[in-house]
C-alpha cells in the first residue's frame, strides 16, 4: 500500500499555487478542485491526503504532526521558529521583511527606537543584532497607520511591490531578510516516511523556477 502524506496547504492564492505545483508534480487530488467547504481532500492513489489551514498554521500542523509536510512563508518559519525540516525553497511567494519609516525619518540613537511589527520576534533578532535598544510594538493589522500618527518611528513589515508604503509617505529603509514559499516536513514523519518525502521534492524541485 502506497505511504499515505498528510499534506498542509496555505488557504489563498499561495495555497492554489502550492497545490497546481504538487498536482503537476503528479499528485493530483480532482476533488479539491470542486466547489464545496470540504477541508479534507485525498487520493490514495497518489497517496496524499491535502487540508487547507490559514497560512500562519501550516507550520504548527506540521510542527505537532497533524501534517506531515506543508508549505509555509519564510516569514512564519522565522518568527515562530518551528521544530521542523525545511526541503526545498519553492521559489515563489517572493517579497521581502524590511524596515520602514516617513521619507524623513533620522534615528536618534540616544533613544529608545518604537517599532511597530506583527512579526515581533523577527524585529528583536534584527535590532539585537545592531545592538540597538527598542522598544515593540505589537499590532495586527494595519501596521503602515503606525508612523504616521506618531505611535512607532519605523515599522518591521512584509513588503511586496512597496506600493502600500508609498501611498501613505514611507519608504524602506533597510531589507532585513528575503522571504519566499518553503516546503517543511515533520521531523518524525521524515524518518518514517522519508522516501515518499524525498521523492515529492524531487518531483517538486524539477518544477522549482529560478
Amino acid at each position: 500500500m502506497k505511504t499515505m502524506l498528510n499534506v498542509a496547504l496555505p488557504k489563498g492564492r499561495l495555497g492554489e499555487k502550492v497545490y497546481a505545483m504538487f498536482e503537476k508534480a503528479g499528485y493530483p487530488c480532482p476533488s479539491i478542485k470542486e466547489v464545496n467547504r470540504k477541508l479534507i481532500f485525498e487520493n490514495e492513489e497518489c497517496g496524499v491526503r491535502y487540508f487547507w489551514v490559514k497560512p500562519s498554521d501550516v507550520a504548527i500542523y506540521v510542527e505537532r504532526g497533524a501534517a506531515d509536510i506543508g508549505v509555509a512563508g519564510k516569514d512564519i518559519l522565522l518568527e515562530y521558529e518551528p521544530d521542523i525540516y525545511e526541503l526545498l525553497d519553492m521559489k515563489f511567494g517572493k517579497c521581502r521583511m524590511a524596515v520602514a519609516a516617513k521619507k524623513d525619518f533620522r534615528d536618534d540613537t540616544s533613544r529608545t527606537l518604537r517599532v511597530a511589527t506583527k512579526f515581533s520576534n523577527i524585529a528583536r533578532q534584527y535590532y539585537l543584532s545592531k545592538g540597538r535598544d527598542i522598544d515593540i510594538i505589537h499590532l495586527n493589522g494595519s501596521i503602515e497607520i503606525a508612523p504616521i500618527l506618531g505611535l512607532s518611528d519605523v515599522i518591521v513589515d512584509i513588503v511586496e511591490t512597496g506600493t502600500t508604503l508609498k501611498e501613505n509617505d514611507l519608504e524602506v529603509f533597510d531589507t532585513i531578510v528575503p522571504i519566499s514559499a518553503r516546503f517543511i516536513a515533520n521531523k518524525s514523519s521524515y524518518k518514517f516516511k522519508s522516501e515518499a518525502i524525498d521523492a515529492l521534492v524531487s518531483d517538486l524541485e524539477k518544477l522549482v523556477e529560478d
